[in-house]
């Protein structure tokens, strides 16, 4: 029987992310073989799961749910590494099906969901890891969002990539649709100026006083030229100061008042936002190949 090293297992432990007894145990049973002890653990403790977890999950869908009377609703996004997987009808029904287990059990974090049980009494958790063995690639709940409507929930789903949820009193259902399509076209970050906070403001403010300076203008100029820039902002950011989509001669916040109307909250969703994609330089490892190929 051949020794298994430490380095072996470290080596084993690295490929599969699995505990160091485990690879002990399988690099024994296959008198040393790597590659036949991880062959082995994927059989035995689901390991290609383990191994994919550290590959970059920034494709993928949102999964949405609005009960029919408009009162609870909520969005998840369930990430994979490829487009493929993420037009898989699984891969779909699963994020669907979280999104509605958001809403019913009032979920607010990922870490509470991965451990509820779906209807058929397997775990979000279990589901998740036979998608992995299933379809080969790294998936991951990401995030989720769970809204109780002051009002009435509308909401919109473009394409699966991007989803919408606004809390609307008053108007009729299709403003609330016009206004979750608004969302998810103009990308507010929330819905009055009153709403963002004072580190993002004063973040902005700083980098236009520092543009403005640069004019050489008068002090007092420069503070009319940053306040100015600050109400743009403000108009750019916040759904009520956006001019809205089907009708850019008048702002949402006029749209609203002329339907007596008003929106409580929304969220939304972009899969990927904030994830760094990799990206694979191909011609840097043609070069490398062609350098290591001379070189012996």
């Amino acid at each position: 029987m051949a020794d298994i090293t430490a380095s072996m297992v470290k080596e084993l432990r690295e490929v599969t992310g699995l505990g160091m007894m485990e690879c002990k145990k399988a690099l024994t049973e296959t008198s040393g073989d790597m590659k036949a002890a991880e062959d082995l653990l994927r059989i035995k403790s689901g390991a290609k799961a383990s191994k994919a977890a550290g590959r970059v999950a920034a494709e993928g869908v949102i999964g949405l749910f609005v009960a029919p009377n408009g009162k609870s609703g909520s969005m998840v996004e369930v990430n994979c590494e490829t487009d493929f997987v993420a037009k898989n009808e699984e891969f779909i029904k699963f994020a669907e099906n979280l999104a509605e287990l958001v809403a019913m059990k009032n979920f607010s974090d990922v870490a509470s969901l991965n451990d509820a049980e779906m209807p058929g009494g397997e775990t979000v958790e279990s589901i998740r890891k036979a998608l992995i063995m299933k379809l080969g690639e790294n998936i991951t709940v990401r995030r989720c969002v769970n809204h109780t409507a002051q009002g009435r929930l509308a909401s919109y789903l473009h394409g699966l990539k991007i989803g919408v949820i606004v809390d609307c009193t008053g108007g009729d259902e299709s403003l609330g649709k016009d206004l979750a399509m608004h969302i998810a076209a103009s990308k507010p970050i929330c819905v009055s100026k009153e709403n963002v906070s004072a580190d993002v403001l004063e973040r902005e403010r700083q980098i236009f006083s520092a543009q403005a300076a640069e004019s050489g203008k008068p002090a007092n100029i420069v503070e009319k030229m940053v306040e100015g820039r600050i109400a743009k902002y403000l108009a750019e950011v916040t759904l009520l100061g956006q001019p809205f989509v089907k009708d850019t001669e008048q702002t949402v916040e006029k749209l609203l008042a002329d339907k007596s109307s008003k929106v409580n909250d929304f969220s939304i969703f972009v899969v990927g936002e904030g994830i760094e994609k990799k990206t694979e330089d191909f011609a840097a490892e043609v070069m490398a190949q062609t350098k290591g190929s001379k070189a012996s």
